[in-house]
């Protein structure tokens, strides 16, 4: 079996090598912009998003137990308390769909119950303050509520889905995980691990701090001082590591952080270059997909515009409020109130890059579920949104 995929994927590749039309411009200019989008994903979300978020993640395998997280998080736990703490959590972080991924994979791996980690993986970068208030604001107060509802719902409603379908699959692994020795860490205080968590949160929250688009409010005056915050968040995280950690636990911490790394970063590079290659950065028509075709099928509100929209939204990467702009532009192209919706609620999300994460970590038949989750839960709302948006 083995011996065949090996052969199927050389088969593969030198057919494209073969017959691929590489002297077509469409095809010359789709190549050079994955790499471009290969590139502005490294310079703007490598260092500042997902390196935070591996040192997290990290952090979960080394310093958490796998039974505190099963406590609150587990398939034991109170299903209230285990979806609030999920969707929460994801909406304090308001990361994008790929920095989420090794959080995800974290508390997954320590315990946490499908349903609540599928909650926490959807409401991450769907649950953005920050992006929701710019949804209002730059595109109406009506589908900026209808975001927040939208997502709020979404992270909730996925969850207990994911939970009931692979009820007992989930079972059988929740039994072997609380079967397991006991991996905590008792040389810190609750409260000390707790600090060093807030801290390296708070490291990935101001780092990955992105700038508003009007140079005034809240928001905008933290985005001037966010280096200053993090250069004294780095100053007491030194500190602790240097007061309550020792030699070898660091050691370990380093070793699990460059483990959820060398998974993780070569599958998304590779993900954002198929995006690229297929559908360009946002905003700039080089891909191999022209943005007048998906302009011309999102129109109006008809079943099929939405679910265009939210399969679209769910396959393009999308960097932290960048979706907005993007929309914006699209609905003074003829684009309708129920699409724009659907795309919101799917695109930040999901991408190309995060399902092939995804499904390495959950396996293709858990991946494909999710994602057909988020689509018709998106192009359902779409349709709702623009039927009463009129």
């Amino acid at each position: 079996m083995e011996e065949l995929r090996t052969f199927l994927i050389v088969l593969a590749v030198f057919s494209v090598a073969y017959f691929a039309p590489v002297g077509d411009p469409r095809v010359q200019s789709a190549v050079l912009e994955s790499l471009y989008m290969v590139q502005e994903y490294a310079r703007q979300h490598v260092l500042f998003c997902l390196v935070p978020a591996f040192f997290i993640a990290g952090a979960m395998q080394n310093f958490i137990s796998t039974r505190s997280v099963m406590r609150y998080l587990g398939r034991g736990a109170k299903q209230w308390l285990a979806y609030a703490v999920a969707s929460v959590s994801g909406a304090i972080l308001a990361v994008c769909s790929c920095t989420v991924l090794p959080l995800f994979m974290g508390i997954y791996k320590k315990g946490a119950g499908l349903g609540p980690a599928a909650a926490f993986l959807y409401s991450g970068p769907a649950i953005n303050v920050l992006a929701i208030i710019m949804t209002a604001r730059v595109l109406g107060w009506k589908i900026g509520l209808a975001r927040a509802i939208g997502a709020i719902v979404f992270s909730i409603l996925i969850g207990l889905l994911m939970a009931l379908i692979f009820r007992g699959e989930e079972a059988e692994r929740q039994k072997g995980l609380a079967s397991a020795p006991d991996d905590g860490d008792a040389d810190r205080t609750l409260g000390q691990t707790a600090a060093y968590f807030a801290v390296l949160v708070g490291l990935l929250v101001f780092a990955a701090w992105g700038k508003p688009p009007e140079p005034i409010g809240f928001f905008y005056a933290v985005f001037n001082v966010k280096w200053l915050i993090v250069l004294g968040l780095l100053a007491l995280l030194a500190y602790q590591l240097y007061a309550w950690f020792r030699h070898d636990e660091l050691g370990d911490w380093a070793g699990s952080t460059w483990d959820f790394a060398k998974k993780t970063l070569p599958l998304l590079l590779a993900g954002v270059a198929a995006a690229g290659l297929l559908m360009g950065r946002p905003g700039v028509d080089t891909g191999l997909i022209p943005s007048a075709y998906v302009g011309r099928l999102v129109g109006g509100n008809s079943p099929r515009a939405n679910f265009f929209a939210a399969v679209v939204g769910a396959f393009m990467y999308f960097a932290t409020l960048t979706e907005v702009p993007i929309i914006q532009g699209l609905l003074g192209s003829g684009m309708g109130q129920g699409p724009a919706l659907a795309l919101l609620l799917a695109g930040p999300a999901l991408s190309l890059p995060s399902m092939i994460v995804i499904s390495r970590t959950l396996g293709l038949k858990k991946t494909i579920v999710f994602v057909s989750l988020v689509v018709v839960m998106a192009t359902i709302s779409g349709m709702i949104f623009g039927a009463i948006a009129v």
